[in-house]
C-alpha cells in the first residue's frame, strides 16, 4: 500500500511540474500571439485602442496562466509534506492572481468585478 501512495504521489508531483510549464508556455505564447496582433493592428486602428487591446488580450494570457500555476502549487502543496513555507507561497500566489484579475478587469472595462457591467445594468 505504501508503495501505491508513493507511486500516486511521484506521479502528481510529475504533473505539477507539467502544469507549470505549460502555465510558462501560455504566458509566453500569449505574449507572443498579443504581440503580434498588436503589430498586426498598428496601422489599422488609433494607438490607444490599439494598446487598450493589447492589455486585454496580454491580461488574459496572464491571467491562465497564473491560474494554471495556482492549481500547479495546490497539487505540489498537498502531495509534498506541507509546510507553512508552502502554505505561504500558495496563499501568496492566490493574492497575486486575485489582485491581477481585479486590476484587469479595472483597467479593460472600467469598472470593479464586483459592480455590474453596462449590459448587466441594462437587463436591471
Amino acid at each position: 500500500m505504501s508503495d501505491l501512495v508513493e507511486q500516486i504521489s511521484t506521479y502528481l508531483e510529475r504533473g505539477s511540474g507539467l502544469i507549470s510549464l505549460f502555465a510558462v508556455l501560455i504566458i509566453v505564447v500569449g505574449f507572443v500571439l498579443a504581440s503580434g496582433r498588436y503589430a498586426q493592428r498598428f496601422r489599422t486602428v488609433a494607438l490607444a485602442q490599439n494598446f487598450s487591446q493589447f492589455k486585454v488580450d496580454l491580461g488574459r494570457a496572464l491571467l491562465l496562466g497564473l491560474e494554471l500555476l495556482v492549481l500547479s502549487d495546490v497539487i505540489e502543496t498537498i502531495t509534498v509534506k506541507p509546510t507553512f513555507g508552502s502554505l505561504a507561497v500558495l496563499a501568496f500566489l492566490v493574492v497575486v492572481r486575485t489582485v491581477v484579475s481585479w486590476t484587469l478587469t479595472l483597467e479593460t472595462e472600467g469598472r470593479w468585478p464586483w459592480q455590474p457591467s453596462v449590459e448587466e445594468q441594462g437587463h436591471v
